[in-house]
């Protein structure tokens, strides 16, 4: 697992840094890190969280559409999950036996290269995670404001501000405490989840009391509302995936987990087959309160649904879907930083961005880059563009990643793996994605295309910024400075990489940091309990 140059002109500290951490070294500072808050109900809550977002409570019709009947469309619910779970399978095997934050960045770039893997973190930074994010707040911000403008859409600038602010609270307070972001993760999961089990119970009673549409009967369900087409249940199987993104993002964060190699796998075993319950049984309750056409022409499934059954509650559903979006953006900030944060670690992107707070133990830097980034998507017009662009690039690299765990096995059959799964899982995710992605290059060609050339844009900076190792002495200084402008800024300082080897040649990465105090009140206040 090789890879080109790592340092980076811009990774190597300044004189006056280097003054600053021999003095912290000789003063005896305790050493900063990022700790393992994460535990077993908090990961659940991420991987959950950052599943389930608006989409099923808003739109769940992309798969009946193209599916073309009830019944063929719960099998493709139930498909592409059993598929996310043998892909998230395969993750946790990668997850333990490669233990590093930063998800399938990470492994892509250990075992095919630096090139390969910068190219996955280039896509994120430059698209994937500003324009979700930016739409998920502005999901958020849409149905907080819908009711005060309810003969009229909501001000576009109103909704671009209330969803600017979303952001900037999150990011405050994933920058003031891990524990207080994965807390905020917790309770608003839990409401989603509780939102969502409320429409279930609802579709029940229909069901128990036999007010439910004909297509809900076996000898019904499978009767089209629309001649099937092979192209359009290939299109329902490649929404349904897309419908369970964010299945992976837990191990964009497996350094702050409470005892990973117990605590990754069983976070997956129990949230996988949990959100496809949720969304089975979801559908199947929405078209207890609608009409197959009915649900097809609502622009909100739930709030549709809640004012067909609840009446006068029917307020909870647009809240939900609110309080849904609002822990949909706290989840991608989390990971999202933690990505970027592990490219900086590896000199893929400005070191600054791998520092992380004195005292609160937090990517400080990382965070404010993702906010920042996020922001400026809020002043396009073309996220929606953007997303459709890359959406394809990123099932992409879920493929790759998942190869690359045969190739790990192959390279290196005696590694130690403290989870080992059957190759045949990877094969048959594997040619699932293949079908899908040849599905996708056939049908939208030109979409796939300007996604790939865009990924593309990236092997010229790789090249430039990470692999030319011997820039000029003024831009290196130029940079020096700025990364050292930008720690005392944010008060925070640079990790140091302390590699171990155990028995098995398995390699751990511990996040170490010797800091120095950057004013004489920084010496003498405590540290927060994250550190």
């Amino acid at each position: 697992m090789t890879d080109g140059p790592r340092q980076r002109g811009s990774a190597a500290p300044s004189t006056s840094e280097d003054a600053a951490a021999d003095t912290g070294n000789a003063a005896g500072q305790s050493s900063v890190a990022l700790k393992k808050e994460i535990g077993l109900v908090s990961a659940c809550g991420i991987i959950v969280g950052n599943i389930i977002g608006s989409g099923i409570f808003v739109s769940p019709k992309g798969v009946l559409e193209n599916a073309s009947s009830v019944g063929l469309a719960l099998i493709v619910w139930i498909i592409t999950g059993v598929i996310t779970a043998i892909g998230a399978l395969c993750y946790a095997e990668l997850g333990v036996t490669i233990p590093k934050s930063g998800g399938d960045y990470s492994y892509v770039k250990d075992i095919f290269g630096g090139l390969a893997g910068f190219l996955r973190l280039w896509i994120a930074v430059l698209v994937i995670y500003p324009t979700n994010q930016a739409v998920i707040a502005l999901t958020f911000s849409n149905y907080v404001l819908q009711p005060l403008f309810p003969t009229c859409f909501p001000p576009e600038n109103g909704l671009r501000l209330l969803a600017a602010i979303c952001l900037l609270l999150l990011t405050w307070v994933n920058c003031a405490s891990v524990r207080w972001a994965t807390r905020v993760q917790d309770v608003f999961t839990a409401g989603k989840l509780l939102a969502l089990i409320l429409i279930i119970i609802m579709g029940i009673i229909q069901i128990c009391k036999g007010r439910h549409h004909m297509c809900l009967y076996p000898a019904n369900a499978f009767e089209p509302f629309q001649d099937y087409d092979v192209g359009l249940i290939a299109l329902a199987f490649l929404q349904g995936s897309f419908a369970y993104g964010g299945w992976n993002f837990l191990n964009y964060v497996t350094e702050e987990l409470v005892d990973p190699y117990v605590n990754l796998p069983r976070a997956i075993f129990i949230s996988i087959p949990l959100v496809t319950f949720v969304y089975v049984f979801a559908n199947i309750a929405y078209v207890t309160a609608m009409s197959p056409q009915e649900l097809l022409a609502s622009n909100a499934v739930a709030v549709t649904f809640g004012e067909n059954l609840l009446g006068v509650m029917s307020w909870i559903m647009p809240i939900s879907v609110a309080l849904s979006t609002f822990g949909g953006v706290n989840g991608s900030l989390f990971t999202s930083s933690r990505l970027f944060f592990a490219g900086a670690r590896e000199g893929h992107l400005p070191s600054l961005l791998a520092m992380i707070h004195v005292k609160r133990c937090t990517p400080i830097p990382a965070l404010l880059f993702t906010c920042i980034s996020t922001l400026l998507m809020l002043c396009t017009s073309d996220m929606y563009t953007l997303i459709n662009y890359v959406g394809f690039i990123n099932y992409l690299f879920y493929g790759v990643t998942v190869a690359g765990q045969i190739v790990l096995r192959v390279k290196q059959p005696d590694m130690h793996r403290p989870i080992k799964i059957s190759l045949v899982w990877p094969v048959i995710y594997l040619l699932f994605w293949a079908f899908l992605l040849i599905f996708s290059l056939y049908s939208e060609p030109v979409v796939c295309g300007i996604g790939l050339a865009i990924m593309l844009t990236g092997v010229p900076v790789y090249f430039l910024g990470v692999y030319w190792d011997n820039k000029p002495q003024c831009f290196n200084t130029f940079v020096d400075k700025m990364t050292y402008l930008g720690q005392k800024f944010c008060v925070v300082v640079y990790p140091v990489e302390d590699k171990k080897k155990n028995e098995e040649s398995v390699e751990e990465i511990e996040l170490k940091e010797q800091s120095v105090p950057l004013s004489a009140e920084d010496e003498q206040t405590p540290k927060s309990a994250d550190c």
